[in-house]
């Protein structure tokens, strides 16, 4: 325990908490500001040493099987004094060292050819649209929001996201836009609504597939929205605008090259693209184990320099990019407060270890947003300089 403990005490700068290990011994951790401190309790005397060596990996597992409880406190605060220590950083040499012998998780991420794409996708977004209902806006937007004030609803702070985007795009009547990762169809409904422009989405989600379909037919849009089950490496059409939010994360470092190709392949020769996605602002990095391992299998946020090069060899021009910074954190803490107000309906569908996991990864991402190194680009993306005006005004 002496290992795990020296650790804690040297990243914890800042605040603190009192570390009870599997023998009931209690450890102060830093200088605890809250009174009674925030205690976290391990059960299980694996802990001592995996929570050494794979932190980012081993506490994510602990939390929701219960051999790691937290008392005193919520786990969003616990995290938020872990994270405020580590900041952009490693959380353990140890586990930087193990994961460069392993060289796994970078591995694994760059082969999501197409059967792996799909089947990648159903293990996410096919679980239950009930659980979805339960902590997304009323549209079912399951990525970023746009708070022009940090006290909006998520259901203005994703309408404010749609209408951000369609400025972007310079969007015109009749103009035909792909969707590629089309969701629960809201953006490429929306589109459509207040555009009149001809839209398609494409999803590998049978589930987002049909709501998407449902619900443009129950607003008499099928003959000017369509959506289709179909890989967009597959997919061989012209368009005058092409946009994709929240999906470049599933696409694999491997196939960067691939997916801007496609999307300069889409675009006609004044056509524009909106391409947005969560990445990091650091260096390249391996993908976070448990999030690969239990949330998003194959997914990955790059940094800036993995996009540039693929964009730049695609024939495309970055015409306007925009960092969201804390945006996600926010709308990380609205969904995780609507899931956890929502306990009681989440465990008719689950059992407590999938709502303690599901707690985890809304709350870690909240403070990898918030702490972390985690950010959201916005790409817009040309083939030539005066596809969009020279100055902003046409998107404030």
């Amino acid at each position: 325990m002496d290992g795990l403990t020296k650790f804690c005490k040297n990243f914890v700068k800042e605040d603190g908490f009192i570390l009870v290990d599997a023998n009931k011994k209690e450890y102060i951790i830093g200088k605890p500001i809250k009174n009674p401190a925030i205690k976290l309790k391990l059960l299980d005397k694996s802990l001592h040493y995996k929570l050494l060596i794979l932190p980012d990996l081993y506490f994510g597992e602990a939390y929701a099987d219960g051999s790691l409880i937290i008392e005193n406190g919520t786990l969003t605060e616990f995290l938020e004094i872990a994270m405020k220590n580590i900041g952009r950083g490693p959380t353990s040499t140890y586990a930087t060292f193990i994961k460069k012998i392993m060289g796994i998780y970078k591995y694994i991420t760059k082969f999501n050819f197409t059967k792996i794409s799909k089947k990648n996708v159903a293990h996410h977004y096919d679980i239950s649209e009930k659980l979805y209902d339960l902590f997304l806006d009323k549209n079912r937007q399951y990525s970023c929001a746009y708070f022009k004030n940090e006290n909006d609803t998520i259901d203005v702070a994703q309408k404010n996201k749609i209408n951000h985007i369609i400025k972007k795009l310079h969007l015109k009547p009749n103009l035909k836009v792909l969707d590629i990762g089309s969701g629960w169809g809201t953006l490429a409904i929306e589109i459509a609504k207040q555009t009149k422009c001809e839209v398609l989405g494409i999803t590998l989600s049978e589930n987002q597939l049909e709501y998407s379909k449902r619900k443009a037919k129950e607003l008499n849009l099928e003959n000017q929205v369509r959506f289709k089950l179909v890989d967009y490496r597959q997919l061989n059409e012209k368009f005058d605008r092409v946009v994709s939010v929240g999906m470049l994360e599933h696409v694999g470092k491997k196939f960067y090259n691939t997916y801007f190709k496609s999307v300069s392949n889409f675009l006609n020769d004044d056509g524009v693209a909106l391409i947005h996605t969560i990445g990091s602002v650091m260096t390249p990095r391996d993908p976070h184990p448990w999030i690969s391992k239990y949330i998003f299998p194959g997914g990955y946020t790059p940094s800036l320099s993995e996009l540039a090069r693929p964009i730049e060899n695609s024939n495309l021009i970055i015409s306007d990019m925009e960092v969201l910074r804390m945006h996600y954190s926010h709308t990380l803490r609205n969904w995780k407060e609507r899931f956890i107000g929502k306990k009681d309906e989440v465990l008719k569908m689950f059992d407590e270890k999938f709502f303690r996991m599901w707690e985890f990864y809304l709350a870690g991402c909240e403070m990898a947003f918030k702490w972390g190194d985690q950010v959201v680009f916005q790409f817009q993306l040309s083939k030539k300089l005066l596809s969009t005006p020279n100055t902003r005004d046409y998107i404030y």
